[in-house]
């Protein structure tokens, strides 16, 4: 059975939520990512989750000032997270409920990756062209 650890991508890029979004998008294009985690502010707190669709949301649909509004303003929070341990198909099944294409992956309630639905569905592409099914050879 596959698990989210076999997908999941464990070097995730984080900010605070107290970030400029100029801040964001900067770290967003140098890092060359499409999302952002929210860290926590105290243990007790939860993640959160910046990408394109808020950012799209406040800073163009809106017309948000990028130097005025910060992190916190245009992320979800408390983003969904999952364990590392789950199966994927039960992630998936989760992101396609609540359109969600990114999870924040903990261990205890430590960030420890980040699941994306294009890693998902990258893994089963490769999978599909690996092993072509017998009628084609």
């Amino acid at each position: 059975m596959l698990t989210v650890k076999d997908v999941m991508v464990s070097q995730v890029v984080t900010i605070s939520p107290y970030s400029t979004l100029r801040e964001a998008l900067s770290m967003m294009k140098e890092r060359q990512v499409k999302s952002l985690v929210v860290d926590r502010q105290h243990a007790h707190d939860a993640y959160g989750m910046l990408s394109y669709r808020e950012l799209l949301d406040t800073v163009v649909a809106q017309e948000g000032d990028v130097d005025l509004l910060n992190v916190y303003d245009a992320a979800t929070i408390p983003a969904i997270t999952v364990n590392e341990d789950l199966s994927v198909r039960q992630a998936a099944a989760l992101m396609s409920r609540y359109h969600l294409s990114r999870l924040v992956v903990v261990e205890g309630n430590q960030l420890v990756g980040l699941l994306a639905m294009n890693d998902i569905l990258a893994r089963r592409m490769e999978e599909l062209t690996v092993s072509p099914p017998p009628y084609q050879s």
